[in-house]
């Protein structure tokens, strides 16, 4: 369950912050990717260094650093991560948390994230139980936030109640039960192509389309986050594998169409990749040289398999949902449309990839979903955020399902 998953640790200053690090520890052999940010009282506690040597990553703490602001912000950060995670969370960072205090880059990154967010409390019975920390608490819960702990037991200034954190296995039990919850895509199988062919002309040349590998790369991650098991079959790109993906690279349309045929049965089938339509007939085993005065060669081509058109009519092995996408330049709806129908697959996502759109390498893109029932027209969204909102779209087509079988 968290294997591939992301989590942004903040750990405050307080005793507990020993903790943290078994919390990392136990994450990290889970496969859960971990970054960490500490404020600068927790850092009495722990060591930076100890952290990152843990975490495998880069500690974060500066709020007003120029190197981690150019590099990634603390927006950024606040919105990489699956689910925040504050171990522990003392009485001052929740008192800033219920109030909107944003002073340091902890309670930033915490008032500017769009993810969900765990704390695990630890302090002093006396100030647990203060009235203005109930209040506290009461107010955040109300937000959504989630709470593990805290337990009772004899604390660091010599006390025994309630306000000791609880230990690192309970905070993972939280996790995981968190993500449990949140996986509605859990026990589903995903294949998603990404990226472009490359057809060979020569040992040299080759054919192409001008794909990035962005969308398709974007939508196997949110899959992945949503529990899917995921395989994302890619054509060469610059692009990071996501994490917790099954990762399989190919160069030409029948390298991936064998891949895609060969990873059935599965749920789900998301076509995002740019595949050359043609290939040429023949490819040379030398570079072909250029002679002066001569024309230049011609190339015979010949049609590439259809793998969308494949897994539509894969009979008993078809995925429940097979998704298109189509890339127009021109009578955009009219062209997605007719793809639908030919294709026979269940939904198309149209976009428009006209040179002056910027489709092709941007990280933006104004899509259209093209199914049975119409189109339905999307806003221009930052490619992450359209494969959120698709895979959101994914997950409600199969609880619809679920829910009709009931």
């Amino acid at each position: 369950m968290l294997h591939g998953k992301r989590i942004l640790l903040i750990i405050s200053g307080g005793i507990a912050a020993y903790k943290s690090l078994d919390l990392i520890r136990r994450l990290r052999e889970r496969g859960t990717a971990v970054r960490c940010v500490l404020t600068d009282s927790a850092t009495q506690f722990v060591t930076p260094l100890s952290v990152s040597a843990l975490s495998e990553d880069r500690v974060y703490g500066d709020l007003f650093s120029l190197t981690d602001e150019a590099e990634i912000g603390h927006i950024q950060l606040s919105r990489d991560a699956d689910l925040l995670v504050v171990a522990p969370a003392t009485t001052n960072i929740m008192a800033k948390m219920a109030q909107g205090i944003g002073d340091d880059l902890a309670t930033t990154v915490l008032l500017a994230t769009d993810k969900d967010v765990l704390v695990a409390p630890s302090m002093n019975v006396r100030m647990w139980e203060h009235a203005a920390t109930q209040t506290n608490i009461a107010t955040l819960k109300s937000r959504g936030i989630w709470f593990a702990g805290p337990t009772e037991g004899a604390m660091a200034c010599g006390e025994f109640g309630e306000g000791r954190m609880v230990e690192p296995l309970e905070v993972l039990a939280e996790i995981e039960s968190y993500f449990t919850t949140s996986a509605p895509l859990a026990g589903r199988r995903a294949i998603v192509t990404s990226g472009p062919t490359l057809e060979a002309i020569d040992p040299v040349r080759y054919i192409a389309n001008r794909s990035s590998g962005k969308q398709g790369h974007a939508i196997a991650a949110a899959l992945a986050h949503m529990g899917a098991e995921t395989i994302l079959v890619t054509g060469p790109t610059n692009e990071t594998a996501p994490a917790g993906v099954d990762v399989r690279h190919i160069e030409s349309a029948r390298e991936m169409y064998d891949v895609c045929v060969g990873a059935l049965p599965a749920d789900i089938a998301v076509c995002a990749a740019a595949v050359a339509d043609w290939r040429p007939a023949r490819q040379g085993d030398r570079k072909i040289k250029k002679e002066k005065g001569a024309a230049p060669p011609s190339i015979e081509m010949v049609e590439n398999p259809d793998i969308l058109r494949t897994l539509s009519s894969a009979g008993n092995q078809r995925p429940a949902l097979v998704v298109g996408f189509a890339a127009e330049t021109g009578d955009l709806i009219a062209n997605a449309t007719a793809k639908l129908m030919r294709k026979e697959c269940d939904w198309i996502v149209a976009n428009d990839v006209s040179a002056d759109t910027g489709t092709f390498g941007g990280d933006t893109n104004t899509v259209h979903l093209i199914t049975a029932n119409g189109s339905e027209d999307w806003p221009v969204m930052r490619k992450n955020e359209v494969a959120d909102r698709l895979a959101e779209r994914i997950a409600g087509r199969f609880n619809q399902s679920t829910e009709a079988v009931g």
